[in-house]
């Protein structure tokens, strides 16, 4: 995530080194992929296979992808965990935390150690493959009438808590869509934001790792139209219905630029304990408006433009200050995916309906306890 982050809030040269970083992971050795296909389906593991590419087609942090075809002839990806990766985690973090405050790379007052708290606890259950493909299918489930969006299957069978296997999907990566006619641009754009609304307010269940090689553009088979494929879901978590309801009506009083109601949600959401200095207030408030008027703008939004996260930036030192009390713990992971898909809309330039669609959203919503949508449980 820190790699696709905007260059005004953390240090441009860190940034390089987490670009570098991403795209260029090392490949387990041969002799490892094999030990960990052992410890999953055995020693005859290769019998599973018509075809195995021992050669990865891809890696990230917790993993390495591969290609392989079933007896079948269905052309199909595993992602291999390696080894150890769960198991060190806590030192690994501890040693981030470590740099980032010898380097000075994080604002003094970031609550770095309360974002490292939750970053150990959903770093954790990434490693736990199992669980993702639980997530795969709730998705699944929830896109299964849309057309835009395509969630590749799980092969059940050849999935274990550090392999996943899913079917094979072609597409571009969408950081590579950025020299696309202005028309896809504003489409991958739309659709990634509408799909965080709906993630949030709607289903309350959301994948929240914008990671923009988690996403591709393809092509739907039959309706001859683009789609958007989604690849990861280690970062899926649930949010509770009161944790929502609140968000929503901060973001609807900075729709309404009610500055009273701004302040009541944002102390019972825990964005502020109620005793802050009124320059605190005032800096929280401009915030809140800023990030809404995105949501809320009536008008399309031309991304190529924004200068939402300079304009946030500016209020940063105040709040660092006066702030008497970290975010919510859920807000990391939420704030994580919105300002992904607003530093993707920014990339591809794109222009978006953005107001239309959270009133969208907003028309429907139904707060309180109601016999609507149940709350997606996917850890057992």
């Amino acid at each position: 995530m820190l790699s696709i982050q905007d260059s005004d809030l953390i240090s441009p040269t860190l940034l390089k080194i987490f670009e570098r970083v991403r795209h260029s992971a090392d490949f387990m050795p041969l002799w490892q992929v094999h030990r960990q296909m052992c410890d999953s389906f055995g020693d005859n593991w290769r019998d599973k296979f018509k075809r195995f590419e021992d050669v990865p087609f891809a890696a990230a942090s917790i993993g390495q992808v591969h290609q392989a075809w079933l007896p079948s002839g269905e052309k199909v990806a595993l992602k291999i965990q390696y080894p150890g990766v769960s198991a060190g985690i806590d030192s690994d973090i501890d040693n981030l935390v470590t740099i980032l405050n010898y380097g000075s790379f994080f604002p003094k007052g970031f609550y770095l150690e309360n974002f490292a708290k939750v970053a150990r606890k959903e770093l954790k259950l990434e490693c736990d493959y199992k669980r993702e493909a639980r997530a795969m299918k709730e998705f699944q489930r929830l896109l299964a009438d849309d057309e835009h969006f395509y969630v590749p299957k799980v092969i059940d069978d050849l999935s274990t808590t550090h392999v996943l296997t899913t079917e094979y999907v072609q597409g571009i990566p969408i950081d590579k869509c950025l020299d696309e006619p202005q028309e896809v641009r504003n489409y991958i754009a739309s659709k990634f934001i509408e799909l965080c609304l709906r993630e949030i307010f709607i289903w309350r269940f959301m994948q929240t790792d914008p990671n923009w090689s988690n996403f591709y553009l393809g092509k739907h088979p039959t309706a001859n139209c683009p789609r958007l494929i989604l690849l990861d879901f280690g970062a899926s978590r649930s949010y509770p219905k009161k944790f929502v309801d609140q968000y929503m009506n901060i973001i609807r009083a900075a729709y309404d630029n009610d500055r009273s109601k701004i302040l009541e949600y944002s102390r019972k959401i825990g964005f502020l304990s109620g005793y802050e200095s009124k320059v605190m207030e005032d800096a929280h408030c401009i915030s809140i408006n800023i990030l809404g008027e995105t949501l809320t703008s009536m008008t399309p939004y031309d991304f190529s433009t924004q200068n939402v996260t300079r304009r946030i930036h500016e209020l940063i030192p105040v709040m660092l200050k006066h702030r008497l009390v970290s975010p919510p713990d859920e807000i990391y992971s939420l704030h994580r995916k919105l300002s992904g898909s607003f530093l993707l809309a920014s990339k591809l330039r794109a222009v978006v309906a953005c107001g239309a669609l959270f009133e969208k959203i907003y028309d429907e919503y139904k707060f309180g306890d109601y016999a609507g949508i149940e709350d997606i449980n996917i850890d057992e």
